[in-house]
C-alpha cells in the first residue's frame, strides 16, 4: 500500500505534518497526482488563521504527474504532467489539497504542461489563473482570446483601445491577469512599485503607474482619456479600491476585487458596479466558510472553469502565459510552515515561494 505525508489543519493558526496516510483513490471526476512541486499563496495563512478545517489537507498550488484518474475523466490519463489547482481545507473532501506528496484534485483543476516546463514553474500558476480568469471573463465579462481553426490563439482586434486597470500588477494574480488581458486584445494599465515596472512591461502592460503616488488615480484617468471602464483590484484594500473608483471614467464601469468590499467606498459612485470573487467557487460546490466568504453553489463557475482552464493550457503551451517570478526553497513539506509564516508576516513580495519535492 502506497502512503503519503500531508500537512493538515490542526487548530487556529496551526498546521500539523502527518505521515503514513494511505494515498486516496480518485473519486468521480478526480485525479490523483504524485507531486513534484508545491507553491504557496497568501490564502494559505489566511485559511489556517481564520477558517481552519482540522484534519483537512491545506494548500492550493502544485504540479506533478497523474497516477490515477477517476470515473468520467477523459481529458487526462496516467503519466500526464500537469499543474494543479486544489481546494485546500475542503470541508466537502478533506483529502483534497496541495500540501502533500500525493495530491487529489478535480479533473478540471488539473491541466497539462509542456514537456519543456519544470514542475517548479508550473506550480506557480493555479490560483493565479483561476482567480484572474474568474475576475476578467466571468465577472467583468471581457472578451476572451480567440482560438483559430489551427489552434493558434490570437487577440481579438479592438476598433479603439479597451482599457483594463490591473491594480497590484506585480502580485501573482496581477501578472497572470496582465498577460490574459493582453492575449484578449485589451490595453492594460497597471499599478506597482517602480522596481517591478520592467517586468510588467515585458508581460504586456502598456502603461505603469506608481501606486504610492497621491495622483495615481488622476494620472490613470488622464492616460485613458476618461474612458476606463474595467478595474481588477488584486490588492483589495480600502485605499486601492478608492484609487480604482477614482480612475474609472465619468461614464462609470465595473470593479472587481479579491476580498469583501469596503462598503463605505462601494456605494460612492452609482455608475460603478462592484463585485468580488473567491476562487473556491470554481469547484461548483458551496463555499463553506463563515461570514462574507461563504457562497452558495455556483455550477456556472465550474462550467466556466472547464472552458477557460483548457484555454489557459493552450496559452501556456504557446508561450503566451509566463509563470510568476518564484523563489525556490528547500526542505519539502517540512519547510512549508516557515514559508507560510513568512507570507503572514509580509516578508515575501513579488515572488511565489516554491518547494520542490525530491
Amino acid at each position: 500500500m502506497t502512503v503519503r505525508s500531508t500537512l493538515v489543519g490542526k487548530d487556529v493558526g496551526q498546521y500539523e505534518l502527518v505521515h503514513g496516510v494511505p494515498v486516496p483513490e480518485a473519486g468521480p471526476d478526480q485525479v490523483v497526482c504524485k507531486v513534484g512541486a508545491i507553491a504557496l499563496n497568501p490564502t494559505d495563512w489566511k485559511m489556517v488563521d481564520f477558517s481552519v478545517v482540522p484534519g483537512a489537507v491545506g494548500g492550493h498550488d502544485f504540479a506533478g504527474e497523474v497516477i490515477e484518474v477517476g470515473e468520467g475523466v477523459t481529458r487526462l490519463k496516467k503519466g500526464d504532467r500537469v499543474l494543479g489547482l486544489a481546494i485546500g481545507f475542503n470541508a466537502d473532501d478533506m483529502r483534497m489539497g496541495a500540501f502533500t506528496d500525493y495530491a487529489v484534485t478535480y479533473a478540471h483543476g488539473a491541466w497539462k504542461i509542456p514537456d519543456w516546463m519544470s514542475y517548479d514553474e508550473a506550480a506557480t500558476y493555479g490560483v493565479g489563473i483561476g482567480t484572474a480568469t474568474l475576475a476578467l471573463y466571468q465577472t467583468l465579462a471581457l472578451p476572451p482570446p480567440v482560438v483559430d481553426d489551427d489552434g493558434k490563439i490570437t487577440a481579438k482586434k479592438q476598433k479603439k483601445p479597451v482599457y483594463v486597470l490591473v491594480a497590484g500588477g506585480a502580485t501573482a494574480t496581477g501578472t497572470i491577469a496582465i498577460q490574459l488581458a493582453k492575449a484578449s486584445g485589451l490595453t492594460v494599465v497597471t499599478t506597482c512599485s517602480p522596481q517591478h515596472k520592467d517586468l510588467l512591461l515585458s508581460l504586456g502592460a502598456t502603461a505603469i503607474f506608481d501606486y504610492s503616488s497621491p495622483n495615481c488615480a488622476i494620472e490613470i484617468r488622464n492616460y485613458t482619456d476618461d474612458s476606463l471602464q474595467y478595474a481588477l483590484d488584486c490588492v483589495t484594500e480600502a485605499g486601492t479600491m478608492k484609487m480604482c473608483y477614482d480612475a474609472i471614467g465619468s461614464a462609470g464601469g465595473r470593479y472587481v476585487g479579491l476580498e469583501p468590499l469596503a462598503t463605505h467606498i462601494q456605494y460612492t459612485r452609482r455608475a460603478v458596479r462592484a463585485d468580488w470573487v473567491i476562487g473556491r467557487t470554481l469547484s461548483g460546490l458551496p463555499v463553506r466558510l463563515d461570514g462574507a466568504y461563504g457562497r452558495p453553489a455556483r455550477p456556472q463557475d465550474r462550467e466556466f472553469a472547464e472552458v477557460f482552464f483548457a484555454l489557459s493550457e493552450q496559452l501556456i503551451a504557446q508561450g503566451m502565459l509566463k509563470p510568476h517570478p518564484r523563489e525556490l526553497r528547500t526542505g519539502g513539506l517540512e519547510a512549508l510552515v516557515e514559508g507560510i509564516d513568512d507570507l503572514r508576516k509580509g516578508k515575501v513580495r513579488g515572488k511565489k515561494l516554491v518547494y520542490p519535492l525530491a
